[in-house]
């Protein structure tokens, strides 16, 4: 179970790896208006924005990776990073888009309750 935990909280990590270029780098091209159904305006005008949150991103996904990286198993960073990622996907989904609810927070919580079994 204890590899299983760790390859679901590697994937979170690298979802949010994936938010992170996607929010910081590919915003305003037209793969990132089309994933986040942006017109050019808007996505021009919230690109400062969406660098800051692709960001935080980037501190989830290092936080999840220090947790996988430390000694003795990072088992209490990992539920640090989980939970807050955790968090943000549920702030997300009843803020602005429901199926963040789904994209991030199911999966840190499924590595969260595999890390406790």
């Amino acid at each position: 179970m204890h590899t299983i935990a760790n390859i679901i909280t590697g994937l979170v990590a690298a979802l949010h790896i994936g938010f992170l270029i996607l929010e910081m780098f590919l915003w305003q091209t037209p793969l990132g208006r089309r994933i986040f159904g942006l017109t050019p305006e808007f996505a021009a005008q919230s690109a400062k924005l969406a660098a800051n949150q692709g960001l935080y991103n980037g501190f989830l996904a290092a936080g999840l990776i220090w947790g996988l990286l430390a000694p003795h198993d990072g088992f209490y960073i990992k539920i640090f990073f989980l939970t807050c990622v955790i968090v943000a996907g549920l702030y997300g989904g009843f803020t602005v888009k429901k199926s963040i609810l789904v994209i991030q927070a199911l999966p840190a919580l499924i590595a969260l309750i595999l890390l406790h079994l």
